[in-house]
């Protein structure tokens, strides 16, 4: 058992694409902790989709030894945490599991949104920040103004950052001694009953569900029983141990230890992320604080392009849930999909990395519907009830009100684009309620908007109006009231469920239209004339029209009466109607597909 004193937990913790990654793989690098062979860039992530993007969407942990300039052996656990906002609740956990931060400022882009965002959350678990200032080798770096920014914005003490270069190794051995001397050692003791926190687990298909835990009290072993403390169950630990990348076996973990344990678990559901772990014969009083539900914000119902692979999307998204507890799926069905699955996800990221996974990891050719968040409609029978799908939206007369859920989002950009952000955030239906200037360049604003707009290409408008400058992070704060209404989208007069969406009454005219035009460009013309209408309720607001094919009947008339030509016409376009009344468009996939694409793709 490792002497609590030389045990250091911290985490890495930074706006998006500010080094993270790199900064672990210089950590492992410097400590040896890997064989030069199979050392490779972004060792904690393990994801292709994680190399690709650059983003990290699982955190992992690994315990480095360092012997430092005292001659001490110290142990030191770190947790490599997401960036994304769509993964802030297990930032906390993985924050929670820690006694220090380090809280890491690019020297070119400065102090961002999520970087404010991640440092109060790491003050509410009361961690000690240590700031870090990362990519001190690039020819923009500006350390004197981001260290005058560490001072002004963060409020902490510029004389305690340390300035590294990730890429280039630079200031690593600073930054142990750094870490060894400002992060505190843990306080719990091995003699108290047990208490652990679970911060993430991961399926293995052959041990079952490998849980991720930090120890704060007692000693768990081998053969001993442990209680989940929120969802009452209990299990026989199998094995111990601690993260050097990978998984090494160990007798025990004590107070202050972060590592994992095996104890046959077969479905991930069982283990969630924040919740506690006690000695069954000896728990303590109650949970650790901090845990809560994660519920899905976004929903989006998928189907396999080949209704005849249905059974087979079903298995992908049974495997990829065990990797994944925050993903939930149930049934759904739609006439003109067939059978498929309504899907809830963290946020729009999220989304795009199931949508991915799935594509790669298990070769399944899948179409998403437009992505929805969910309403809470009010009936006038006094009832309430949750709707993030069309299909179960009630009758508008039986409605009573309606709300939908708001963010409280905050950005932070140079002030010369500051005009073009707030006019974005208006047409987003945005509220400001906040605005301070940071320094003579940059200002930050919070704004109370609605979910549902963010969702499609406000963060990608919101880069293009900044060129690339301004960051946003936002949290769900509630629900308000709203005008809501189901755009059915009707080919021919007859509607089209899987096209179906939910809106703000006042972008329904827009939206509709959108979906119209985009579908006029997909559907091909046949020999009748196509409607394509967008409605609300009995009322049309929207159409587009997809001509016929036509024959030239009149080819063979040269001059003649006008009423031969007349009676062509008249007997083709007799031929045209009876041809709709029993005609039948097909809709490609591809027309499903455009639908999600927004009016600047």
């Amino acid at each position: 058992m490792t002497d609590p004193q030389l045990i250091r937990n911290f985490c890495i913790v930074a706006h998006i694409d500010h080094g993270k990654s790199t900064l672990a793989d210089r950590l492992i690098e410097k400590a040896k902790v890997v064989d030069e062979r199979f050392y490779h860039a972004q060792m904690t992530d393990n994801m292709d989709i994680e190399r690709e993007r650059g983003i990290t969407i699982k955190s992992q942990a690994v315990t480095i030894p360092y012997v430092a300039a005292d001659g001490k052996r110290y142990l030191l656990n770190f947790v490599d945490t997401p960036g994304h906002v769509d993964f802030t609740y297990e930032v906390s956990r993985a924050i929670a599991s820690c006694e220090g931060a380090l809280l890491l400022v690019d020297a070119a882009q400065g102090v961002e949104s999520q970087t404010l965002s991640n440092m109060y959350l790491a003050l509410e678990h009361n961690l000690e920040i240590l700031p870090v200032i990362n990519k001190i080798d690039l020819p923009a770096a500006d350390i004197p103004g981001t260290l005058k920014q560490i001072e002004h914005d963060l409020g902490l003490d510029p004389d305690l950052a340390v300035p590294v270069s990730a890429k280039q190794g630079t200031g690593i051995d600073e930054l142990f001694e750094a870490i060894v001397a400002k992060i505190p050692a843990p306080t719990g003791s091995a003699e108290d009953p047990l208490s652990a926190l679970i911060f993430d687990s991961h399926y293995d298909p052959y041990r079952g569900v490998i849980i991720h835990i930090r120890v704060f009290t007692g000693t768990i072993r081998p053969g001993e029983t442990i209680l989940f403390m929120n969802s009452k169950t209990e299990y026989k630990v199998e094995e111990t141990g601690i993260f050097i990348l990978k998984l090494v076996p160990s007798k025990e973990l004590a107070a202050g230890d972060v590592g994992y344990i095996i104890a046959g678990i077969k479905t991930i559901e069982d283990v969630r992320v924040g919740d506690t772990i006690t000695d069954a014969d000896d728990p303590i009083a109650g949970p650790l604080p901090g845990f809560k539900e994660v519920k899905p914000v976004v929903f989006s119902s998928i189907y396999p392009m080949d209704t005849n692979e249905y059974d087979e999307l079903r298995e992908a998204l049974e495997k990829l849930k065990l990797n994944d507890a925050s993903l939930t799926w149930e049934k759904d069905s739609s006439i003109a999909l067939g059978h498929g699955f309504r899907c809830g996800f963290l946020g729009l990221l999220h989304l795009e990395v199931v949508q991915e996974r799935l594509e790669r990891e298990f070769d399944q050719a899948v179409i998403f519907t437009a992505p929805s968040v969910a309403y809470k409609i009010h009936l006038r029978t006094g009832e309430e009830m949750m709707c993030d799908n069309p299909a179960s939206y009630p009758d508008e007369g039986k409605i009573e009100s309606s709300e939908e859920p708001y963010i409280r989002a905050s950005i932070i950009t140079p002030s010369q684009y500051l005009g073009n952000i707030m006019s974005l955030c208006v047409e987003k239906r945005g509220i400001q309620t906040n605005m301070q200037y940071l320094d003579q360049k940059r200002v930050e604003i919070v704004y109370e908007m609605p979910l549902a707009e963010v969702l499609f290409d406000f963060y990608d408008r919101l880069k293009s109006v900044s060129r690339g400058y301004a960051s946003f992070d936002y949290d769900v704060i509630g629900f308000k009231p709203t005008d809501l209404c189901k755009i059915d989208i009707l080919i021919n007069s007859k509607p089209v469920d899987a096209l179906s969406q939910l809106s703000f009454r006042g972008n329904a005219y827009d939206k509709a239209r959108h979906v119209c035009e985009q579908l006029r460009e997909e559907i091909t013309r046949q020999q009748f004339k196509i409607a394509i209408q967008g409605a609300i309720g009995s009322q049309v607001i929207a159409r587009e029209t997809v001509n016929a094919l036509r024959k030239d009947v009149l080819a063979k008339c040269y001059g003649g009466d006008i009423s031969r030509k007349r009676k062509l016409l008249e007997k083709q376009k007799e031929g045209k109607k009876r041809m709709k009344m029993v005609g039948d468009v097909e809709l490609p996939q591809s027309a499903f597909l455009a639908v999600l694409k927004t009016k600047d793709n």
